[in-house]
C-alpha cells in the first residue's frame, strides 16, 4: 500500500519510504562518476582534472534548485499538514516557474564567463581549453538540472518517491550508455561525456516537469498560480542551508584544488577528484534519507503531532549512527579497489589517493548526523538554524583547516580538513538540537 506523509512511522516503513529518495541519490552519484571514469581512462589526466576543477563552479549554479527543493518542499509539505491543498499547490507551481526562469539566466551568465571563471578556478594552460569546454556545454541543459534538483524533493512530498527513483534511474542510465558511446566507442573525448550528461539531465528534468502538468493522481499539481513574493522568499530561506551547503562545498573544492595545486601539483587534483566521486555516493545515502524523511517532519510539524516528531528524531538518530561506522568501515577497508577503478592505470596516483581516502574516510564518523540535523530544521521551517549549522560545517570551519592544517601537516592536513569539520560541527547540532528541544516539541 502507498505510504502516506500522515502515517505513524515505525522502523520499516520509514526505511521504506525513505529507501527510493536513498537509492536515487546514491544511482545519481553513480552516474555522475562515469563521466570520471570515462574521461579519466579514455581521454587522460589532463582532461580529468580540468573536468573537477570546474564542476563545483557548476554545482554551485545547480544549489539554485536544491535550494528551492528542500525549502518549497518544507513550506509545502507544513502547508499541506495545515490541510489547505489550494496553496500548496500554487506555491509548488510558483517555485518550479520561477527556478525555471532562473536556470535560464544562470545558463546564458555560466557560458558567457567560462573563461573568467577557469582562469579564477586556476586552470593551467594546458587545461584552459578543456575547463571552458565542459563549461559551456553544460550549460545548455542547466535548467533541466535544476528541475531535477527541485523534483526530487517534491516527488516525495507527492507521496511518489518510487516514481523518483525510476526517473533517475531511467536519467542515470541513458548517461552511462553515451558515455560509453561518446567518449568510449566514437572517441568524442570531454566533449562527448559533456554532451552525455547534458542528455540525461534533460532528461531527469523534463519527464517529472511532464508527469506535473498532467492529469495525476498525487496531492501535486503544476497549474494555475499567483505572485506571492512571501512564499518565494520562505521557501529561499528554509532551503537556505541546503543551498549555502552545496554552494560552500563547491567553493571549498575550489580552494581545495588552489591548495592541492601547490602542495600536490595536478596528480593532486586528480587524486581529489576520485576521492570526492566516491565521497558523493556515499554522503548521497545521508542525503538521500534526509531528503525522504524532510517532507515527513514538516508534514507532521505542520499538524502539530509532537509524538510523531520525537519518534521520528530518534529513530533517524540510531540508524544514522549505524550506517555511519558501516561506511567508515567500508572505506578504510576497500580504499584500495575504489581508487583502482579510476587511476588504476598510474601506481603513483593510485598511492597518492588512497593515502588521502583514508584520511578523509574518518569524516563519515560524523558527517550523517550532521547532514540530518540541517535538514531536520529545514523541514521545521527554520532556516535560520539550518543555514548556520550549514555554513558553519561547509564553509567557516573547512577554510579555517584548509588553510591551517597543511601548515601544520603539509599535503596531509589537506585531507584531514573534512574530518575536522565534521568533527566540531558535529557537537554543535546536539548542542543546537538540545536547546531547541522545547520550543518545537521533538
Amino acid at each position: 500500500m502507498t505510504i502516506q506523509l500522515s502515517d505513524h512511522f515505525t522502523y520499516r516503513k520509514l526505511i521504506r519510504f525513505t529507501l527510493p529518495s536513498i537509492t536515487m541519490m546514491i544511482f545519481t552519484s553513480i552516474y555522475g562518476m562515469v563521466d570520471g571514469f570515462f574521461v579519466s581512462n579514455y581521454v587522460g589526466s589532463i582532461p580529468f582534472a580540468s573536468l573537477n576543477l570546474v564542476m563545483p563552479f557548476i554545482m554551485i549554479l545547480s544549489a539554485v534548485g536544491f535550494m528551492f527543493g528542500t525549502g518549497g518542499t518544507a513550506l509545502v509539505s507544513m502547508t499541506l499538514g495545515m490541510g489547505n491543498k489550494k496553496k500548496a499547490n500554487e506555491i509548488f507551481s510558483l517555485l518550479v516557474y520561477v527556478l525555471f526562469g532562473c536556470g535560464v539566466c544562470l545558463a546564458l551568465f555560466g557560458a558567457l564567463a567560462a573563461p573568467q571563471v577557469s582562469t579564477l578556478l586556476g586552470a593551467t594552460k594546458q587545461m584552459m581549453p578543456y575547463a571552458i569546454l565542459y563549461i559551456r556545454i553544460s550549460m545548455i541543459s542547466l535548467p533541466f538540472f535544476m528541475l531535477q534538483n527541485l523534483f526530487q524533493s517534491f516527488l516525495v512530498t507527492a507521496e511518489r518517491p518510487k516514481l523518483g527513483l525510476k526517473i533517475t534511474i531511467l536519467a542515470g542510465c541513458t548517461n552511462m550508455f553515451l558515455d560509453w558511446l561518446f567518449v568510449g566507442h566514437l572517441g568524442w573525448g570531454l566533449a562527448g561525456a559533456a554532451s552525455a550528461t547534458v542528455i540525461s539531465e534533460i532528461t531527469g528534468g523534463s519527464i517529472p516537469l511532464c508527469f506535473f502538468f498532467l492529469p495525476n493522481s498525487t496531492t501535486l499539481r503544476l497549474g494555475k498560480t499567483h505572485m506571492d513574493t512571501q512564499a518565494i522568499l520562505k521557501a529561499s530561506t528554509n532551503g537556505a542551508s541546503e543551498f549555502l551547503s552545496n554552494a560552500a562545498t563547491s567553493l571549498v573544492g575550489m580552494l581545495y584544488n588552489l591548495q592541492l595545486l601547490r602542495y600536490a601539483g595536478t596528480n593532486g587534483v586528480a587524486a581529489y577528484g576520485v576521492i570526492m566521486y566516491v565521497n558523493f555516493i556515499f554522503a548521497s545515502i545521508f542525503f538521500g534519507y534526509t531528503m525522504g524523511v524532510s517532507p515527513i517532519v514538516g508534514y507532521h510539524y505542520g499538524a502539530q503531532h509532537t509524538d510523531e516528531l520525537k519518534g521520528l528524531l530518534r529513530k533517524s538518530t540510531i540508524m544514522i549512527l549505524i550506517t555511519s561506522l558501516v561506511l567508515t568501515i567500508f572505506s578504510e577497508v576497500g580504499a584500495t579497489f575504489l581508487v583502482r577503478i579510476f587511476v588504476g592505470y598510474d601506481a603513483a596516483l593510485t598511492a597518492l589517493t588512497v593515502h588521502g581516502f583514508h584520511l578523509y574516510s574518518l569524516s563519515y564518523l560524523t558527517m550523517g548526523y550532521n547532514t540530518f540535523g540541517s535538514g531536520f530544521f529545514t523541514a521545521l521551517n527554520n532556516g535560520r538554524i539550518s543555514a548556520f549549522l550549514s555554513i558553519m560545517r561547509t564553509l567557516i570551519l573547512q577554510l579555517i583547516a584548509i588553510y591551517a592544517l597543511p601548515l601544520l601537516l603539509g599535503a596531509d592536513g589537506l585531507w584531514l580538513v573534512t574530518t575536522l569539520a565534521n568533527t566540531i560541527c558535529f557537537f554543535l547540532t546536539i548542542w543546537t538540537l538540545s536547546i531547541n528541544r522545547e520550543e518545537y516539541q521533538y
